[in-house]
């Protein structure tokens, strides 16, 4: 047995288990043969609740992150399970093997080879099937105030949230993430992708944007507050071709992988006709997305009805983010030019049930019903779909519920985890290394109880977790 501590007296509160070790746990959770490295990080500090950020709480991180910096993979594994599911061929192999040499998985069958002194991980009556990918987070939001706490809370203890936010996600089964704008911390995100890349913190594989790009007085500006007080706004400002050519250079300059624009708001529904206003037109969206071309990079739209989500389409973006109206030409071209379409139904389910007043919450409820009649129509046009959560206004952790409302809303159950795996890389430009269990992609796994395909709830119970060949979770699931 390696391992850094097999108890951590934490300055957060009680001792917690927190092992970086080249062991195999056990049915308890305890090591018992030599191999993969494991990091037991799920309960770690658990009790370091996100706000507000005391001193002891940052110790408590910091010393977390240190016990986990430098974690590699270690020698072969060969994971077993009674299921394992082949996202591309949509079936289950009964039971299902799965070796991973390394970072990378070396093969996949009924029955794989054991290679000499291969460990061994029985996984159970659990399902194995690709890490999932959350195409629409927001790292550095938390549940509350939005506006409020962009205000309030400086970039140092917003980045600090982020870091517990992708620890969160990674435990709860998201590997690969597109975080969709900093609202308000520039940069940041640059740094938090950067740590974990490094290994200095847990978290899932990233795609950001840095500050989204908006126009003064549009959907992100700071609107509503003395104006004597120069607020700022969440989002970069931008009122021209020009000025966006400058911000999107700006952004790649500072570590951004691809650019959000938000296109459209404020949205309104009114005797069921909704409407909402474009911000850039369709010559400025083109100029954005020519720029971003430039140099191998794309561009994501929040767009959340017509004609913004036309000229988005027009202009090519890679997905339009939302989607509540699509047009049938802006369908077709969807379709044709293969940009995806990301709903978001968790964050509008949790901001209906969290309204702060009646008439609040009977619009957003009519918002779902509007959404979901289109959304219906989107998938029987053949528009893709990648799975976004919009995670950070409610807890991180929890967003795998999205994939309950694509089936609710009309997605099959498979399909559904196609918008999550294999759609996902695609959006994610990572479509050769993730999105499914296939020799020479990256190891990057979870389990589940039960049978996704019966019940797609079981998405939400992830037990098993493996990044990069790592372990970093594999026990009960934890509360939803």
């Amino acid at each position: 047995m390696r391992a850094v501590s097999p108890l951590v007296a934490m300055p957060c509160g009680e001792p917690v288990n927190l092992r970086v070790s080249a062991e195999r746990p056990d049915e308890s959770g305890r090591g018992a043969h030599e191999g993969a490295r494991h990091i037991d990080v799920s309960s770690a500090c658990a009790s370091a609740t996100i706000l507000p950020m005391t001193t002891l709480r940052l110790l408590c991180l910091i010393a977390v992150s240190a016990l986990l910096a430098g974690a590699q993979p270690g020698h072969a594994v060969v994971l077993h399970a009674a299921r394992v599911l082949d996202v591309e061929a949509g079936r289950l192999l009964v039971p299902g093997e799965v070796l991973v040499e390394g970072e990378r998985i070396a093969a996949i069958g009924a029955t794989v080879a054991h290679p000499a002194g291969a460990e061994i991980l029985d996984l159970g009556d659990r399902t194995l099937l690709p890490g999932l990918i959350d195409a629409h987070v927001h790292l550095f939001l938390h549940p509350g105030a939005e506006d409020l706490q962009t205000v309030q809370e400086s970039v140092p203890q917003r980045t600090l949230i982020a870091i517990l936010a992708a620890r969160d996600d990674l435990m709860a089964g998201f590997t690969a993430e597109r975080d969709m704008g900093t609202e308000g911390a520039g940069s940041a995100d640059t740094a938090v992708r950067n740590a974990i890349d490094h290994g200095r913190f847990p978290g899932p594989r990233l795609r950001i944007s840095g500050n989204a790009i908006d126009i003064e007085g549009g959907h992100e500006d700071a609107i509503g507050y003395n104006p004597e007080q120069r607020v700022l706004p969440n989002a970069t400002w931008a009122n021209s071709a020009l000025q966006l050519v400058e911000a999107i250079r700006r952004q790649f300059k500072e570590g951004a992988d691809f650019i959000k624009i938000y296109e459209t708001g404020k949205d309104r529904l009114i005797d069921g006709r909704f409407t909402t206003p474009y911000q850039f037109t369709e010559a400025e969206l083109t100029a954005a997305v020519a720029e971003a071309a430039r140099v191998g990079k794309r561009v994501a739209v929040h767009a959340t009805g017509e004609p913004g989500t036309l000229y988005a389409a027009r202009a090519g973006v890679a997905s339009i983010d939302h989607a509540d109206q699509l047009g049938d030409e802006t369908m077709r071209l969807m379709r044709e030019k293969q940009i995806f379409a990301v709903p978001t139904f968790a964050i509008q389910e949790y901001f209906a049930v969290h309204a702060p007043s009646v008439a609040t919450q009977a619009l957003e409820r009519d918002l779902i019903v509007y959404h979901a009649q289109e959304f219906r129509k989107q998938l029987a046009a053949g528009v893709p779909v990648a799975v976004g959560s919009d995670v950070g206004p409610f807890p991180h952790g929890t967003q795998a519920r999205e994939f309950e409302l694509l089936v609710k809303y009309g997605m099959s159950p498979i399909d559904a985890i196609r918008a999550g795996t294999l759609n996902g890389a695609k959006l994610l430009g990572w479509q050769d290394r993730m999105g499914a269990i296939k020799p020479g992609f990256l190891a990057d796994l979870v389990a589940v109880e039960g049978d996704p395909l019966r019940d797609i709830a079981a998405l939400t119970h992830v037990t098993f977790v493996m990044k990069g060949g790592v372990v970093y979770r594999n026990g009960a699931a934890g509360p939803r």
